[in-house]
């Protein structure tokens, strides 16, 4: 529909009171608010305060109640383990009840903390909806973390019950939870009342009475809970996300503005209709889980995908289009890394042709920057909209992409498209002062932030307040840079901190990186900036290769220097690249640059909680070593 986006953006920074209160709508309230915005305490903004709702029952029970209990709520297929499982809304919901019951039998009640250290399976969706249902705050810590990692937020979030499971499947190795979780509780200085574990055929768990409960002996032992009303304003779940000083940041969700933000994102942004099958290609460990396999599909009255696996490995390049043949999903929603990995094992999509896709509608990345060669890649073989879209772990939903719900507009590669309603995106300067059109800044949202964002950090407003809102006062600081052009796409670039100083000449790392990208022979890549005596930085190129490329390394290299010249000019100073077999990641799929900068300049650095693979750290220094860097300072 023509226009109907700029009417909503228009109105939704005019009249943000009158615009979400219309959103809020959708939503079924125990208490209407007394306040849609509350800016008593800026700018600590908060949302329909005065409000009570339950978030598990407008998830689950309405749509039980309102002709939906026979739908599929939940499809669950885990290749690792040969197993297929649908769950209805009403056996997700009486599931739910029971487990609610079972916490509450060991002492949860509104406004207590649970952990959850579980594998990508139907029972932590469970977990996650019985705490909700209670009025309880989750925090969801990716299964498999460190036991350190673990203890940590152990100690910041003080739960009451930790629920695990014996183990979780990864492709070729089981990974046992349970001595990382004792590990975990030995090391915290906290320590839970009960710990509920799930166990699995693969792994047995050996369990330390009284503490430990096995969860079937548990539900077995409980009565149905009902929904329990809380605020609007109180807190659904912490989310733990990196800090700058180690110190993990408890990044906090309420539970009013969350629901409200994700249902309507469901329809307006991902342009889906209650129903339909939604997969967001993610583990509930992370916020996209949260948000896109849990909250917003089940909030909108949709079939969501729990995949217990990796999608592009098990077993083959096809798992995606296997998936979508097999379950009818007409929305997928992954990580630009994932289509990397196809691309580089199937650069010309054979294995598309076994499957059919004709119920697929829609495409959108999300999670790091995603390559323009990828993202044609995408639309010329799935023939469907592939949207690049941004937002982060704090903001819970999307800040920017193009908005397949109201209106498609003209795709720009390497942009995120446009600000969705709600949000009110600036660039600026060091100085605050905004800079020109097709400047690069620092991109910010002006305040108060829309419904669903982060109210503050669990514990720590201080840290809140210095982190976001301190720098630029009157905003929050994404720390992400870039630009926006005269179009008002905006333009993601990188984090701030992986701009790098050239001589005085602030450059774009990813803008390098989309160069790179675009070299046939390139599967993916990253730049990093390195230490330089003279210039202080210079950039530095690391390329995978696609499967089956044999031409001598250094002549591809010689051709991504000049590429770079050549499209960038000679002011990037990119001089070198060097070819690896695979780049270090996050379990979710981004890539560690700063980890990398760090051994390249031989400077201490520690090994990150979220690391798929710590191996890999240890063939990027080799492979520095063998050009010059990474080494010890005398």
């Amino acid at each position: 529909m023509p226009g109907r986006y700029q009417e909503l953006h228009s109105r939704s920074l005019s009249d943000p009171e009158g615009f979400w209160a219309e959103a809020a709508g959708a939503i079924d309230w125990v208490k209407r608010w007394d306040k849609v915005l509350d800016d008593s305490n800026a700018p600590l903004y908060r949302w329909f305060s005065g409000g009570e709702l339950n978030t598990c029952w407008n998830a689950l029970d309405r749509h039980v109640e309102g002709g939906r209990a026979d739908q599929a709520a939940i499809i669950y297929d885990s290749p690792v383990t040969e197993t297929k499982r649908t769950l209805t809304y009403r056996e997700l919901r009486d599931q739910v009840a029971l487990f609610a019951g079972a916490l509450r039998n060991l002492g949860v009640e509104k406004g207590d903390r649970v952990i959850v250290y579980m594998p990508m399976v139907p029972e932590a969706l469970v977990a996650m909806l019985a705490c909700a249902r209670l009025g309880a705050v989750h925090s969801v810590v990716f299964g498999g973390f460190a036991p350190h990692e673990l203890a940590t937020r152990i100690n910041d979030a003080k739960p009451k019950v930790i629920v695990s499971a014996s183990c979780g499947i990864e492709p070729g190795r089981v990974v046992k939870y349970k001595p990382m979780l004792d590990s975990a509780i030995e090391q915290s200085t906290h320590k839970p009342d009960h710990c509920v574990v799930l166990k699995r055929p693969q792994a047995e768990a050996e369990l330390v009475a009284p503490r430990d409960v096995d969860w079937e002996a548990a539900v077995a032992a409980a009565q149905p809970a009902d929904c329990v009303p809380v605020k609007a304003t109180d807190p659904l779940y912490v989310l733990y996300t990196s800090g700058t000083t180690g110190q993990p940041k408890g990044v906090v969700r309420d539970n009013g503005g969350h629901a409200v933000a994700l249902k309507w994102t469901m329809e307006h942004f991902y342009g889906v209709k209650p129903g339909e099958v939604f997969w967001a290609a993610s583990d509930v460990g992370w916020v996209v889980g949260h948000s896109y396999i849990v909250y917003a599909p089940l909030l909108h009255g949709c079939t969501t995908v729990v995949y217990e696996g990796k999608p592009v490995g098990t077993p083959d390049a096809g798992a995606f289009w296997r998936m979508i043949n097999e379950y009818g999903i007409q929305t997928l929603f992954t990580a630009p890394t994932a289509f990397r990995a196809i691309k580089r094992d199937d650069p010309n999509a054979e294995l598309l042709g076994k499957y059919d896709l004709s119920c697929f509608r829609a495409l959108f990345l999300a999670g790091e920057r995603s390559d323009p060669d990828t993202i044609q890649w995408a639309e010329r073989n799935l023939k469907v909209p592939v949207i690049d879209h941004w937002w982060q772990t704090e903001t819970g939903w999307p800040i920017a992409g193009n908005p397949l719900g109201l209106e498609l507009f003209p795709v720009k590669y390497g942009s995120t498209c446009k600000p969705l309603p709600g949000w009110d995106i600036r660039v600026l300067a060091a100085d605050g002062h905004e800079v020109p059109k097709g400047d690069i800044g620092a991109i910010v949202a002006k305040l108060p932030l829309p419904p669903g964002t982060l109210p503050t950090l669990w514990n720590a407003e201080d840290r809140f307040r210095n982190s976001y809102l301190a720098e630029y006062p009157g905003y929050y600081q994404t720390a992400d840079a870039g630009f926006i052009d005269s179009d008002g796409y905006i333009h993601v670039m990188a984090r701030t901190d992986d701009i790098i100083n050239v001589a005085g000449h602030r450059l774009s790392t990813g803008g390098m990186e989309e160069v790179l990208a675009g070299h046939p022979d390139v599967a993916e890549c990253a730049v990093i900036g390195v230490a330089d005596e003279l210039k202080g930085q210079l950039p530095l190129g690391f390329v995978v290769l696609k499967a089956g490329v044999t031409k001598d390394h250094d002549t591809i290299c010689k051709e991504l220097v000049k590429k770079v010249r050549d499209e960038i000019g000679p002011v990037a100073a990119f001089k070198q690249a060097i070819v690896v077999d695979r780049l270090p990641k996050t379990r979710s799929g981004k890539i560690l640059r700063g980890t990398m900068q760090k051994i390249a300049d031989a400077e201490p650095w520690k090994m990150p909680a979220t690391i798929d693979d710590p191996i890999i750290l240890d063939e990027i220094g080799q492979a520095l070593k063998g050009i010059g860097y990474a080494k010890e300072k005398a």
